[in-house]
Formats: C-alpha cells, structure tokens, sequence
C-alpha cells in the first residue's frame, strides 16, 4: 500500500463521517483514527440538581440528586450479527438491476453473500458466516457502513 492509498482512505473516511479504519493484510497492517471524537459509553449516571429553597417551592422536599439510568439497545441473545469488516458502501444487490442478496426472512448459510461492501473501488463479497434466518436488515442500501458496524442480524438454525 502506498502513500496514494492511504490519502484515498483518509479522504473517504472523512467523507462518510467514519471514525476509525482497520485494515489488515498477510504481511501488512494499517490502522487510521480521527481525532476530536468521543465514544459514547453507557452507564448509570447521576445527576446533581440544586436543592430547591423553600421560598422557591413552598412545602417542597430537598432532592440533592437524581438517577438517571442510561441503557445500551441490546441485541436478542438467539440473534447473531453480521458486522462490516470494513469501512466503505454497502450495496444490497450486486447491480442496481438486480434484487437484493437477502431480505427478511431469506434463510442464508456461511457461504451465501448478504452484501457488498465497495471500499477503494473494490467490490468485497460479505458472506453470512453463520447458517439461519435474515431477522433485522440494519443499514440502508448504498449508505456508508464503518468497520465493525453491525449490518445483519440473523436467527441462527
């Protein structure tokens, strides 16, 4: 990989908003970050209020603090995603004419394609990896996906 390559990279992480790339090959590895962005991380948080005087509220109980609780979305336990190994375009079919690889309820194996994922002008195959069911299509056809986004979920068989 050249220096050429990795601008197109930089280029197409900022146009697509993503955050992080990883890529990682026989004898080579890469792993880009952008500055300036926060991960969101979920957890119980407490936030203080100022206790209300009397004169503000007549009769009033002091409440020095209350419980927020902030909870992650959590995934169905029977549910196995299918998540990008890259980041780039996800395409649904392999050509505008064409219907997509899977929808809702097509039942897939390891080795049948759900997407495709174009990064660089490659085309890359995303294959299920898991036999079972299409339960959830995460992401919308020709919309930028970024590495280890989840795009599928499925019930396994």
């Amino acid at each position: 990989m050249d220096l050429k390559d990795i601008k197109a990279i930089i280029d197409l992480m900022k146009k697509n908003s993503v955050s992080e790339f990883e890529l990682e090959r026989q004898d080579f590895k890469i792993r880009l970050k952008r500055g300036g962005v926060q991960v969101a991380q979920y957890e119980d948080v407490a936030v203080p209020l100022p206790a209300p005087s009397s004169a503000q509220i007549p009769g009033a109980i002091p409440v020095s603090t209350v419980p927020v609780a902030v909870v992650a979305p959590s995934v169905p336990s029977n549910l196995a995603e299918i998540k990008s190994p890259m980041i780039g375009t996800l395409y649904r079919a392999p050509s505008p004419e064409s219907g997509n690889y899977v929808e809702i309820g097509t039942e897939v194996n390891p080795d049948s394609v759900v997407c495709i994922i174009e990064a660089m002008k490659v085309m890359n195959e995303i294959k299920a990896e898991v036999r079972g069911v299409i339960a959830e299509i995460l992401i919308d056809n020709a919309k930028p996906v970024e590495f280890g986004q989840p795009m599928f979920r499925i019930r396994p068989l």
